[in-house]
């Protein structure tokens, strides 16, 4: 036991395979550097066919070839943590600190109650004192059915909190347990009771939810819901604070006769004539009000959606928090997010290598982003406190001082801190909380933070400490993708910019790290080049690679293959499938060559001062016929965008430059096998896999007769563009 209390509660492990890594890695910056010597050196002469797409493509090359690089500051030092829980509770079980817990919601519509408050049930069921743990729900839609819901949680919490612990109920959101039990598991009394209440519960919601209002008689029983009017709406509300359970009170106790959580939910007023600030000026209002009431020095943040899968999260996370030795730098922990919803091969792509590999890669750096869910901060890190190797950072506080003589009186103070004037003339937002002006606030605060001096980490347990939705429609992955590469474009662009605000504050593979992150929409140029111009240029016949009999068509061959070689053998160790790996490959072009484009386009409008930041919420209820198609894994094309006509045009037009080119090769002997094959093998090749990655796209264009189908309108314009595009290029130049 003496030796227990001496040893680290957490250890770093250097990855395995480093070193032959960096032997490939070497291996394939040569090949690069031989890639840009030849077009160097055989770039055509004034006057010449090619010579424009010729440099066109050093230029596209010279880009894949820098950004691959930066990629490498994700891979070259990785690291993986492993916590040791019972070392942690033998030093500190009677001394753990307060823990606050925030869930953002922003609109019922999207974000249905039901999912809301199984999120909130699953953070309050946690392996963790309940006198130390405060749940703070913002409902940003100042919404009744939300109020509504979470006080029929508050109610449900009693009976489900002593069933969790009683029979170690793993995951702890109640919707996610019942459907992850067999037939056989249900026979249990107890089991029969809480599934009841449940389910009573939920359909009092969801009643609710269908009338759009609460009943008269729920408001009559809470005095709470007297805050509403007639004039509340989702943009324009008063603050609305509500202590449903408050841990202090002797008298709010579970069937058990144990301590609840604190409970509190907290609409911050909105106005039009106020800008709300988004999730970050949720997330502050949160800061301030939980501040007056637990002040935990510990805040765990997550989405609505992502509930806890694992239980003893919150004691992982103290494991970094609390060491001895190595505790005193880290400002923050993050964990993973992972999804539920994903299918077998994962048709619309998945953040797998992000999380498995690349985030690891970082962590060796100096920490992970913080990504705005699943992620446990030092309180006063977030109020903008700078690192000092001389200051120990301490995690016991002591309870805010009540001066109130009852709950409401506290909550009518408290609600100030959330009006939409309290930030005026102060640093919230700037010095203070969370940032403002940035579509991906959450990363821009972390870079903040970490330029402080501070340190994060990222740990993955074996069970996933979170489960989330993830987008079911192409539409909303794009959509998702376009405001993420955004947001980081914004954040190279702005004073906070890694390459000058972080220089000298972060480690050179720290910064380069975040600039394959911040750099990710400006892949749109060289991508859409790759994309168009060597399919144009086979339809007249003129080569942009080297003969295969060249020694310079060697390293083409081994950048290309390796590099597949090495994607594929990274979406494998990340448990990924083949067929995942492919449809990986597609929307890695489908990001690129829409999202990024619009993200790019957006942040220089931004810079003019053409554009606003706007935040889109990504819809968490999908239709039945569209959930249908999804768990079949057909992708789905239905909402006609200017996204989806640039994926048809693109891929119309390298059906019709493939076409044309067999076309030659049936009616024209000019153009024979060998010279075909000779001279051109690797834009066809290029060509043929951009058509054979589309598949699924021309399915959806000419042949689908379901909902999911392209609609006609984007398949007639993305016809008529390409073709008019393959005509030019064949008759006219």
């Amino acid at each position: 036991m003496d030796k227990l209390k001496y040893e680290p509660l957490f250890e770093t492990k250097k990855a395995k395979g480093r070193i032959l890594y960096r032997l490939f890695a070497s291996s394939m910056f040569c090949g690069i550097i031989f890639i840009w010597i030849y077009r160097l050196c055989n770039i055509p002469e004034p006057g010449e066919n090619g010579r424009y797409g010729w440099i066109g493509m050093l230029g596209a090359e010279l880009w894949f070839g820098f950004y691959w690089l930066l990629t490498q500051s994700l891979r070259w030092n990785r690291v993986h943590r492993h916590t040791f829980r019972d070392r942690l509770l033998l030093r500190y079980e009677n001394e753990l600190p307060r823990v606050d817990v925030f869930v953002c919601t922003a609109d019922p519509a999207i974000e249905p109650p039901i999912m809301v408050i199984n999120t909130v049930l699953s953070v309050m069921a946690y392996n963790y004192p309940p006198e130390k743990l405060s749940v703070y729900l913002s409902d940003d839609a100042g919404s009744e059915l939300t109020f509504h819901a979470l006080l029929e949680a508050s109610r449900f919490a009693k009976h489900w909190l002593p069933y969790c612990k009683k029979v170690s109920v793993e995951p702890r959101s109640p919707a996610a347990y019942f459907t992850s039990l067999s037939v056989s598991d249900q026979s249990d009394a107890d089991f029969s009771e809480i599934k009841r209440l449940y389910e009573d519960m939920a359909n009092s919601i969801e009643v609710a939810c269908k009338a759009g209002t609460v009943s008269d008689q729920a408001k009559l029983e809470y005095t709470g819901f007297s805050k509403w009017d007639s004039y509340s709406s989702k943009k324009n509300h008063a603050a609305i604070l509500q202590i449903l359970i408050d841990s202090r009170d002797e008298e709010t106790m579970d069937i058990d006769g144990v301590r609840l959580p604190t409970l509190v939910y907290v609409a911050r007023e909105k106005r039009p004539q106020h800008f709300h600030n988004f999730k970050a000026g949720a997330m502050n209002a949160l800061i301030r009000v939980s501040s007056e009431i637990s002040n935990g020095p510990v805040i765990l943040n997550v989405d609505c959606d992502m509930y806890s899968n694992n239980s003893n999260s919150i004691q992982d996370a103290l494991c970094f928090f609390m060491d001895e030795e190595r505790s005193h730098e880290i400002a923050f922990v993050q964990f993973p997010q992972s999804f539920e919803n994903t299918t077998k091969n994962e048709v619309y792509g998945s953040l797998r290598v992000i999380d498995e590999v690349e985030f690891h890669g970082v962590d060796g750096n100096g920490g992970p982003l913080y990504t705005g869910t699943g992620c446990f901060h030092r309180r006063d890190t977030l109020y903008g406190r700078e690192f000092s190797k001389e200051a120990k950072t301490d995690l016991k506080s002591a309870y805010p001082e009540k001066t109130e003589k009852n709950v409401h009186e506290l909550e009518e103070r408290l609600e100030r801190l959330a009006s939409s004037t309290y930030e005026q003339n102060t640093q919230w937002g700037n010095e203070i909380g969370l940032k403002y002006g940035c579509p991906v606030e959450d990363v821009l605060t972390g870079l903040t933070i970490q330029c402080k001096g501070w340190k994060s980490v990222y740990y993955r347990p074996k069970r996933k400490a979170f489960l989330g939705l993830t987008a079911t429609t192409l539409d909303q992955i794009l959509v998702q993708h376009k405001r993420w590469s955004e947001g980081d474009l914004n954040i190279l662009l702005s004073k906070y910019s890694p390459v000058w605000y972080g220089l000298g504050k972060l480690n050179f593979c720290h910064m380069l790290g975040y600039l394959t992150y911040c750099l990710w929409s400006p892949n749109f140029l060289a991508t859409l080049y790759y994309s168009i111009v060597p399919s144009l240029y086979l339809l007249k016949g003129i080569s942009l690679f080297p003969q295969v009999s060249s020694k310079w068509f060697l390293p083409f061959t081994y950048v290309i293959i390796a590099e597949l070689i090495n994607s594929f053998a990274e979406f494998l160790y990340s448990g990924g499938t083949v067929l995942g790996w492919w449809n990986e490959q597609r929307i890695w072009l489908y990001k690129r060559t829409s999202s990024y484009i619009f993200a790019f386009l957006d942040t220089m409008l931004k810079l003019f001062g053409s554009s606003n930041t706007t935040f889109i919420v990504t819809p968490k209820v999908t239709d039945d016929d569209v959930l249908s198609r999804y768990k079949q894994e057909k992708m789905e094309f239905g909402s006609a965008s200017p996204m989806l006509t640039i994926l048809s045009t693109l891929a119309m037009l390298n059906l019709f430059c493939l076409v044309g080119l067999v076309k030659k090769l049936i009616l024209t002997r000019e153009v024979g096998l060998k010279y075909v094959f000779g001279t051109m093998v690797l834009q066809i090749l290029l060509c043929g896999v951009l058509v054979f990655v589309n598949l699924p796209l021309y399915n959806a264009l000419f042949f689908r007769q379901d909902k999911g189908k392209v609609p006609s309108s984007t398949t007639v314009q993305s016809v008529v563009f390409a073709l008019s595009v393959c005509t030019c290029v064949a008759y006219l130049y």
